[in-house]
């Protein structure tokens, strides 16, 4: 890489030198020759060395010498090639009159010599100036008449400034197609040149006009070649990657278009771009609007807003604007949404104006200081600064009276345009104030929607209170009650009374089971259950809830085995001692005789996982998937034993609510194991 700066730098010098070696010798050559039209001509290629020098006042002092030297001679040749290079030394200077003075004269002097080459470099140049000046239809016009010459003779270094005035001018109108055609030439002669930083201007407006094209895998395709001939240039690469973001975000390609618009972001804040800064944050903003990251989105637009306001940039505050409607719309904030869109139509019928102004207004001043005429063709420019002095003042004396007439036109018509947009201002206030009451009427209605749904559901939770408790409660107090009723009437014996005391227990088990079973389960549908976690052992509630049903494991001979560890678990201790006892109760009753229930607890991935685990009958594949379900699902024990089908559902909902999982692995005449897995630790929000 160094190798390559020296070998540039010498190349530079040695260019440097050999153009000063050019000057020198023209200028020894000069003083020794005889004031003839030799001299003229190499005064003339001295002068052109040192206007490609930039040595413009040196090279004006020997023009001058020249000019008086040719005239006198009457040499017209030497003459218009001293008025040609004084001309455009005076439009490097901006002096727009005495540049368009001389360029008339060497005009009409390559004219008289019927030099085709000479008008077109003249008519090029006036093109330059024309367009510089924002006169475009004019600067095309010259352009245009001088670009056949110059292709015909292959003139590279010229057509590479026509076909960039000529893209320029082009872009200015807004004819984008023929702004692309033209630079896509000046690329191809600017590549031959080895002109790279016109080569590098080319790939950025060829990006800029497939872009507005809509064309936007092209414009990634230049956007590219300039960040890549950029790189150490921050500045150009900040602005350059936010646009490309942007492009990528055309075709979805969120992947890429976060890589260039985060790059960009940094870039831009850091060398303080505001213009670039405003590009990613707008692009940034429907980057995460689209991928639903709203809060971020607001956030980047709102701060893209009060930049683009500050810079005065009225495109960015154009695209922030339609944003802000997207995201309010999105977050069905639609009385704000509304104001979004209102800002947005405003300032887009402002720039609109701006731009048929721009237009339109700069080809009047440029006429008006001119006081150019155009003939059959359309060329003729007046030859002395009085001629165009003189032309302006009759000019603007015609436009005084047409700007007096178009005032009185104009207050007219500002009347008649008051009372329309009176009127309509109206209109629009009563339609903004109907939309704002259907957005009211839509929200009300929604609630109202929501409400009755909560309604129907409270509702269908009461029906089946009442299915359960007159059927399957009912029955096991009904029960209780005949026992109680025979006890009272002295009906049974002694030895029938130790009989029936099993059944008994069993009959208010089930009994006591249920009704916990349905008081959790209707307060978790009404959305009342809030777990209040601690820690707590897991074999303490183990111990606990065995303790209840040991009396109905014996009876029913039943085997327990304890594998329980002391271990702490995270949780809401009262719901978990529900899920237990459900989980136990379901083992006890899917039991025969000689069949073991088995607890434990172990520590898996930093969870703590219990388990209750039967050799009873075991689950089929297709009643496990209704295990879990909200709707009640239920089968009968070994011993007949009724349930309600909503324990396993409360278990699920309070193991849930406290950040863990339930789940269940059977096989049919073997077993099941139910396992529950809890937090060891208050869960990271």
């Amino acid at each position: 890489m160094n190798k390559i700066i020296t070998l540039g730098l010498l190349l530079a010098i040695s260019l440097g030198f050999s153009q000063t070696q050019e000057i020198d010798s023209l200028t020894i050559q000069l003083a020794f020759q005889k004031q003839d039209s030799l001299k003229a001509d190499t005064s003339i290629k001295l002068i052109e060395s040192l206007y490609n020098a930039n040595d413009l006042d040196r090279a004006l002092k020997y023009i001058l010498e020249t000019e008086k030297l040719a005239t006198t001679l009457n040499y017209n040749k030497g003459l218009a090639e001293v008025n040609f290079y004084k001309a455009s030394i005076y439009a490097q200077k901006d002096d727009y009159i005495n540049a368009v003075s001389s360029y008339s004269k060497s005009k009409a002097l390559f004219k008289s010599l019927e030099d085709i080459l000479g008008v077109a470099r003249v008519n090029n140049s006036i093109g330059l100036i024309e367009i510089k000046r924002g006169n475009y239809k004019k600067g095309l016009q010259y352009a245009l008449s001088a670009i056949n010459i110059l292709e015909q003779r292959d003139l590279k270094y010229e057509l590479n400034i026509a076909y960039s005035n000529l893209a320029q001018a082009y872009f200015s109108i807004k004819s984008y197609d023929k702004a692309t055609e033209f630079y896509l030439k000046a690329l191809n002669i600017q590549e031959t040149l080895g002109d790279s930083e016109g080569v590098n201007e080319s790939h950025s407006q060829l990006a800029e006009l497939y872009s507005m094209k809509k064309e936007h895998r092209k414009a990634i395709e230049y956007y590219n070649k300039v960040l890549n001939a950029n790189q150490s240039n921050d500045s150009i690469t900040g602005q350059v990657s936010a646009k490309l973001g942007g492009e990528y975000l055309q075709f979805n390609d969120f992947d890429n278009a976060s890589k260039y618009l985060l790059q960009s972001l940094n870039i831009n804040r850091r060398i303080k771009n505001e213009s670039g800064l405003l590009t990613s944050l707008n692009n940034l903003g429907a980057l995460n609007l689209q991928q639903r990251r709203l809060i971020l989105a607001e956030r980047q637009l709102l701060e893209a807003g009060s930049i683009a306001k500050r810079i005065d940039n009225k495109q960015e505050l154009l695209t922030y604007y339609d944003l802000m409607k997207t995201l309010d719309s999105t977050k069905r904030r639609f009385d704000r949404a509304f104001v979004w869109q209102r800002e947005y139509f405003t300032l887009k019928n402002t720039l609109n104006k701006e731009n048929i102004t721009n237009n339109v207004i700069p080809e009047m001043n440029l006429d008006s200081e001119l006081g150019v005429t155009e003939t059959t063709d359309s060329e003729n420019i007046a030859s002395t600064n009085n001629e165009i002095l003189s032309d302006s003042q009759e000019k603007m004396k015609r436009f005084k009276l047409l700007f007096y007439v178009l005032l009185a036109a104009l207050v007219l018509m500002g009347i008649f345009l008051f009372l329309v947009y009176s009127k309509q201002n109206d209109n629009v206030k009563y339609v903004q104030e109907l939309e704002e009451k259907n957005i009211k009427i839509e929200l009300q209605n929604e609630a109202f929607v929501e409400q009755t749904k909560h309604l129907e559901s409270v509702n269908q939770v009461k029906d089946k209170l009442f299915s359960i408790i007159s059927h399957d409660l009912k029955d096991s107090l009904s029960s209780i009650n005949g026992f109680i009723n025979l006890l009272r009437d002295g009906s049974l014996s002694r030895e029938e009374f130790d009989n029936l005391i099993p059944e008994l227990s069993e009959n208010a088990n089930n009994a006591s089971l249920l009704l916990f079973n349905l008081l959790n389960w209707s307060k978790s549908q009404m959305q009342s259950l809030d777990p209040k976690p601690s820690l707590f052992d897991i074999q303490d509630i183990f111990e606990d809830k065995v303790k209840l049903i040991e009396q109905r494991m014996e009876s029913k001979g039943i085997n327990l085995v304890d594998h329980s560890l002391r271990d702490f678990a995270y949780a809401d201790k009262s719901m978990i001692e529900i899920v237990v006892q459900n989980l136990l109760a379901n083992a006890l009753k899917f039991c025969n005789s000689g069949d073991t229930i088995t607890v434990s607890n172990h520590i898996s991935n930093g969870h703590c996982i219990l388990s209750v685990a039967d050799t009873g009958v075991g689950i089929s594949k297709e009643n496990i998937g209704k295990l879990f379900k909200s709707s009640s699902f239920t089968t009968v024990g070994t011993n007949n034993e009724k349930g309600t089908g909503l324990g396993l559902s409360i278990c699920k909902e309070l193991v849930e609510l406290n950040k863990g999982k339930i789940w269940v692995e059977s096989t049919l005449n073997v077993g099941s194991t139910f396992y529950v897995q809890l937090p060891k630790q208050k869960p990271e929000i």
